[in-house]
């Protein structure tokens, strides 16, 4: 079994990155699972080498070493595992979806339109309308890619959460693959990344659950015959109720340690913050690796 840590270098490591790191690294005691570190630096707008470097060291500081991916490997050159090296990866995914009958357009639509994707509108997000589909747009610059999704409810089991069942086409609508500004978006590279690096445990924050539906039609269409697990656990919280966020941020795992922290204490931390421990104490690794249940 393998699963994957996928930080995106858009900002330092913080509290909630060591809490999901726990949980995937756990699974290799509770599942035998191998971990493969991937960078997913799709959005090359926000993705900045400096952050890359400061979580190459985080990760090495804090002791999580990956199976696949290691920190060496990513600071000698260009990876397999970084998403901005595999741009014609992604590329020929886009004409394998093609091959297999599925409907991909361009589309000059924004967020800001009434048929952009996910329009805030009193709380509330709408789908994508479709109305680019018959326009017969030429790809370009200024204009995304998309790829019409059918009707139907995706169904699956959270290895946490219980029975799921999600409308992709209700949620969502065509699903944007790359964006107006030539990124790949998170919806679609990490689908391929997750098939072709055979990812079959995929273990991340419930802030990320309303995006599996979509993600698991994407991989049926892709050719993907056996869907991963999921796993979605409990997000850190501030006092206010809102996660921790790199954009706010949140206190970095960096400064934590220029604080004097250990990483022991940062585990502890994390694993209080859970509700894994009745009080924060330093916790090494490995008992760290075994208070988060993944099974």
């Amino acid at each position: 079994m393998r699963t994957r840590f996928a930080p995106a270098p858009t900002g330092y490591l913080h509290l909630g990155h060591v809490a999901n790191a726990l949980y995937v690294w756990g699974a290799t005691l509770s599942r035998g699972a191998e971990v493969l570190f991937r960078v997913e630096d799709h959005d090359r707008q926000r993705c900045r080498a400096v952050y890359e470097q400061a979580l190459l060291e985080d990760l090495d500081w804090l002791g999580l070493v990956p199976d696949l991916g290691t920190t060496a490997e990513f600071r000698s050159g260009p990876s397999p595992f970084r998403q901005s090296d595999n741009s014609e990866v992604y590329a020929a995914h886009v004409e394998l979806l093609r091959t297999y009958g599925h409907h991909v357009y361009a589309c000059d639509c924004s967020r800001s339109t009434q048929g952009g994707a996910a329009v805030p509108e009193g709380g509330v997000t709408r789908p994508y309308d479709g109305r680019c589909r018959s326009r017969n747009l030429a790809p370009g610059p200024g204009r995304g890619l998309r790829v019409v999704i059918e009707a139907g409810d995706e169904v699956f089991e959270d290895l946490r959460l219980g029975p799921q069942v999600q409308s992709p086409a209700e949620q969502c609508g065509d699903l944007l693959l790359r964006d107006r500004l030539g990124n790949w978006t998170y919806q679609f590279a990490v689908v391929v990344d997750d098939l072709r690096q055979a990812i079959d445990l995929v273990i991340r924050g419930e802030d990320l659950l309303d995006s599996t539906g979509r993600q698991l039609r994407l991989a049926r269409m892709l050719g993907r015959r056996k869907m991963p697990l999921f796993l979605h656990h409990p997000l850190i919280r501030k006092p206010s109720g809102e996660k921790l966020s790199k954009a706010s941020r949140d206190t970095s795992v960096r400064a934590l340690r220029a604080a004097g922290k250990s990483p022991e204490d940062l585990f502890g931390q994390a694993l209080f913050a859970l509700g894994l421990l009745p009080l924060a104490r330093p916790v090494t690794l490995d008992e760290a690796r075994g208070l988060v249940p993944t099974s």
